[in-house]
């Protein structure tokens, strides 16, 4: 299995960095022993109860795109303290990445009490998905309620000369507002027809051509 190791101090004084070399050490060792393939040593020094730390942001990448089987840590509160500790612990576990401690000598067990609080975060998590899907059914039929045909301006379903899913057709949005639509559900409703639009997106292409008309206009009557 590859993994990474994971060290951390409290603080960047000098007193500290004893510790985080020591701390390298045992899981060089501890890798060894446990027939680890270490990837990559990832250091940090700042507080447990910091979520923004260099070493932990690159750690989760590296989680999300490349190959990692394991974390190795020294101890729980090397991941993290409080809140953070419990957000780490959940995008690790998430991503079905094992969590190796020194202080366990072993993959790591979760108590009764983080265990029940992961499980409440990703039932959390499930119902928000489930409620973001029923926006975007919502909408959808709205849309189609009031007259949008997406087969008449997607590539390969009904249109060939219709537009790539990357672009974002103004004159969709242009008619969903005519129609009454708010800017969050004609967001929801392109997402749904797989076009990545934000509803600040959405409201910024509109306002600009809102302002275009009206420069036309202006030359118009000039």
């Amino acid at each position: 299995m590859k993994a990474i190791i994971y060290c951390r101090v409290s603080t960047d004084k000098e007193t500290q960095e004893t510790s985080l070399k020591r701390q390298e050490e045992e899981l060089i060792e501890a890798a060894h022993n446990w027939k680890l393939e270490i990837d990559s040593v990832i250091c940090d020094q700042s507080s447990g109860y910091d979520l923004d730390r260099p070493g932990v942001l690159l750690m989760l990448e590296k989680i999300q795109k490349e190959n990692i089987d394991a974390i190795l840590i020294q101890d729980e509160t090397r991941l993290g303290r409080g809140n953070a500790r419990i957000a780490l612990l959940h995008c690790i576990m998430k991503a079905k990445v094992k969590l190796y401690s020194f202080s366990h000598q072993g993959e790591l067990e979760l108590s009764e009490t983080d265990s029940m609080v992961l499980d409440i975060i990703s039932m959390v998590e499930e119902h928000q998905r489930k409620l973001h899907n029923f926006k975007i059914k919502k909408g959808m039929k709205r849309a189609v309620a009031r007259g949008y045909r997406p087969e008449r301006n997607l590539k390969n379903k009904g249109n060939i000369d219709g537009r790539e899913r990357k672009e974002i057709p103004l004159e969709e949005i242009i008619r969903f507002r005519n129609n009454g639509l708010t800017f969050a559900e004609i967001a929801a409703t392109m997402r749904g027809f797989g076009y990545e639009v934000s509803k600040a997106t959405v409201h910024r292409r509109f306002q600009e051509y809102v302002k275009e008309s009206e420069n036309v206009e202006t030359i118009d009557n000039a």
